[in-house]
């Protein structure tokens, strides 16, 4: 007999498979729905934060380590896979992905020098990366374009109009982000997630406990930077242009903070909603208001009233709200008067159900069974 506790379990299971299932329906709905072409595109740049704050949640998520530098990994996709299309001429979705094996393999030395230190000192050298890549890329301007940009050619011939390739990114972005939840998601329920949460807790405590914490930051570390580079190097794909001054941004990379701790940096789609909540509400205010800086004035509001009011964000701040009005499980299993009877016996030994008085048994056992339903 299922008790109450697994019977609730399987339906917040069911509950949380059919949200999954009316969020894909309504992801890839979109396109068809977007009323205009901008729409599209602003679905565009919501489903790109999304994935750049995911992939962000593989550090910050799982390691409590806090990384406004981040945009050097978006950056140096993007950039890789700009350059190699331009002087290769490979294909563009090869050159993506080699370009973010590349940023991959360049994170290993920088996650070992950078996750030495913790907390401030962390933070410090991740925006002092993204400083640096700007200069460099500002600097290097034969190669990378400089203070005048960089044109990268798109991946579709002139015969697909704006709109469509508005459509195609759409969903093309939609993919990635699917894989890197996929990731995100096995990795929570394994081993190695285990550890990384561990570390987040307490992480003198998990090393004292055995966890190899420098190994699991640096592994998580270098799969944040892979797939934030391939975010960026989708990007480029899409808007064409590159600028070192907003891909070495470090604004970018505290949008994607403010994301991730909007949503919930602890849970699979914290970061997701939102990237909905801070995309949307950056193109409106860049549409209504124009060149002025009023967006970062409402951004600096809005991270204020989350770290004030929600410091773990709005997933597990509903979560809880609805756990106060669901039924609680019972904290002793049900049992009926037959199992009660049968424990009895074999409690008592073989020959003590011979001797004892059925009758002032049955009735003992109906006493404990009304006592224990109460």
């Amino acid at each position: 007999m299922p008790s109450a506790s697994d019977t609730t379990s399987r339906g917040g299971m069911l509950t949380k498979g059919i949200g999954l299932l009316v969020l894909a329906a309504a992801v890839l709905a979109f396109p068809s729905l977007a009323p205009d072409p901008f729409i599209l595109s602003v679905g565009v740049v919501i489903m790109s934060y999304a994935v750049l704050a995911t992939s962000w949640n593989f550090v910050g998520g799982f390691t409590g380590y806090i990384s406004l530098g981040h945009a050097s990994y978006s950056g140096l996709g993007a950039y890789g896979t700009a350059l190699l299309v331009i002087h290769t001429g490979i294909n563009p979705w090869v050159a993506m992905i080699l370009g973010g094996l590349g940023v991959a393999v360049l994170a290993v030395p920088i996650g070992i020098a950078s996750l030495r230190v913790r907390g401030a000192s962390f933070v410090i050298v991740s925006i002092a990366m993204v400083l640096i890549l700007l200069l460099v890329f500002q600097s290097w301007g034969e190669v990378t374009g400089g203070s005048n940009g960089l044109r990268v050619p798109r991946p579709f011939d002139e015969s697909v109009l704006r709109p469509e390739q508005h459509e195609r990114f759409f969903y093309l972005h939609a993919a990635l982000l699917a894989v890197a939840l996929l990731v995100w998601w096995a990795i929570d329920r394994s081993r190695f997630g285990t550890g990384l949460k561990a570390i987040r807790e307490d992480e003198d405590k998990a090393q004292s406990l055995g966890v190899p914490t420098f190994n699991y930051k640096l592994t998580a570390f270098v799969v944040s930077a892979f797939f934030t580079a391939l975010g960026g190097g989708m990007y480029a794909l899409w808007f064409g242009f590159l600028d070192p001054i907003f891909q070495f941004s470090i604004l970018v990379g505290s949008y994607m903070v403010l994301m991730s701790l909007l949503g919930g940096i602890r849970s699979l789609l914290g970061p997701f909603l939102g990237a909905v909540i801070v995309g949307y509400a950056v193109e409106f205010f860049k549409n209504q208001y124009g060149d002025t800086q009023f967006h970062l004035v409402a951004m600096g509001l809005l991270l204020g009233i989350v770290v004030l009011f929600m410091p773990d964000g709005i997933i597990p701040a509903v979560s809880q709200l609805i756990d106060r009005f669901r039924p609680q499980a019972a904290s002793i299993r049900e049992v009926s008067a037959g199992e009660l009877a049968e424990q009895r016996r074999t409690a008592s030994g073989p020959g003590a159900s011979a001797t004892a008085d059925p009758g002032a048994d049955d009735e003992s056992t109906d006493r404990l069974s009304e006592g224990v339903q109460r």
